[in-house]
């Protein structure tokens, strides 16, 4: 599938961004050796918007396989790769942010990427490590601070576009009322089992694009759920539809208007996700998906604790479930 076919989104920063996106992270990674290779897999599939971050550790593999395929030819110009990183939690100190997206930019080879994201809105101490962390590890996180730190990187010309990750309604709102650029993207776990609906309304409201990540559930993960691909009525529109499960709930998040964050190291599926633009889903098969059960995928709870800045799941989340 050719890149040209992908649609574009046009952020408020007034960069384009292609509407499926290669997710990148992965619990055991690969070598990086193979991991440019898969990468260069998914510049031959047709993929030119690829989704990183300082915590998956593999920028590197990913800026070499940017190199590689300009070398080959699969792309003319840096311009025509999009890429996303993000601020890892440990960083999101003011002064520690624009130290943080140089190392980012080292390790891509890069001098500029195009999406630079707050990965999530909470500040760990220094050197934790995510998953040995403790509940005293998690600071009270400053969001005008950060948010001006996250400007300078793009008054620099670091970041083509800055955004949040993982922010709900009342956090948006307080970025915002001190925000001279705004955020053009918030990516946060969106599906058919998570539908974000008033999240969407408020960002589209802000003029903030959504993108989604684990729009498949993050199925057959260490924390991903069967919720999606093994739902039945989204089974069930598959087979009426002659097409895969993945495709229907990728079809069903772009007419929503956002973009999705894909996942997958399988060129055969990766080819096969990027099939979603030449048919549409029915006003009857929308309605179905809408009545899906609602549940959050990923909780949060190691960031919640009652002596720390988010006292509860609802405070972290702004009062979303």
């Amino acid at each position: 599938m050719e890149a040209k076919k992908i649609p574009e989104v046009t952020l408020n920063s007034g960069k384009k961004m292609p509407l499926i996106g290669l997710g990148t992270a992965a619990h055991t990674l690969p070598p990086h050796a193979a991991l440019t290779s898969i990468f260069i897999d998914g510049f031959e599939a047709g993929y030119r918007h690829f989704d990183t971050a300082s915590f998956y550790g593999n920028e590197e593999p990913l800026g070499k396989a940017v190199a590689k395929a300009l070398e080959l030819g699969l792309i003319k110009g840096r311009d025509e790769v999009f890429i996303t990183s993000k601020l890892w939690c440990t960083d999101t100190q003011h002064d520690l942010i624009l130290p943080a997206l140089k190392t980012t930019l080292q390790k891509l080879g890069l001098e500029y990427v195009d999406l630079y994201l707050i990965h999530w809105p909470v500040r760990l101490k220094p050197g934790v490590e995510f998953f040995h962390m403790s509940k005293e590890d998690v600071l009270p996180f400053d969001i005008k601070g950060t948010w001006e730190a996250m400007e300078e990187c793009h008054r620099l010309g670091l970041a083509k576009s800055i955004g949040v990750s993982n922010f709900g309604i009342k956090k948006l709102n307080q970025l915002l009322e001190n925000a001279t650029i705004l955020p053009a993207v918030n990516q946060v776990e969106m599906s058919p089992s998570w539908q974000q609906g008033n999240l969407r309304e408020f960002c589209k409201q802000e003029g903030i694009h959504v993108s989604a990540w684990s729009p498949l559930g993050a199925y057959k993960t260490l924390w991903g759920s069967n919720a999606v691909m093994e739902n039945p009525i989204l089974t069930k529109i598959a087979r009426t539809r002659q097409k895969s499960v993945a495709q229907v709930a990728l079809r069903w998040i772009y007419e929503q208007g956002a973009s999705a964050i894909v996942k997958s190291f399988n060129k055969e599926r990766m080819k096969q996700n990027l099939e979603i633009f030449d048919w549409e889903l029915g006003q009857d098969e929308s309605q179905k998906i809408s009545q899906i059960p609602q549940r959050r995928m990923f909780s949060g709870e190691q960031f919640a604790s009652e002596n720390g800045p988010f006292k509860s799941l609802e405070e972290l989340w702004d009062g979303d479930p």
